[in-house]
């Protein structure tokens, strides 16, 4: 999975509230095969659904009024 560079901003607000970051994918060849409950797609599946809300009420914290463009 690969992610486009966030960009850094010198805003010191923007440092008291990071941008979330995606959790790491495993490689393909991390899974044992032996279909561990969770298996560590599982684990990253969660991850990554806890991410999205967390990116999503980042974005709520940090979207600009219309208008302050």
């Amino acid at each position: 999975m690969t992610t486009a560079p966030i960009p850094v901003s010198a805003d010191p607000a923007a440092s008291a509230d990071p941008m979330p970051q995606p959790p790491e994918q495993p490689d393909l060849d991390a899974c044992c095969g032996n279909g561990c409950d969770p298996c560590i797609f599982d684990s990253y599946d969660l991850a990554m659904d806890e991410y999205r809300q967390t990116l999503r009420a980042w974005k709520a914290r940090n979207e600009t009024p219309a208008g302050q463009e």
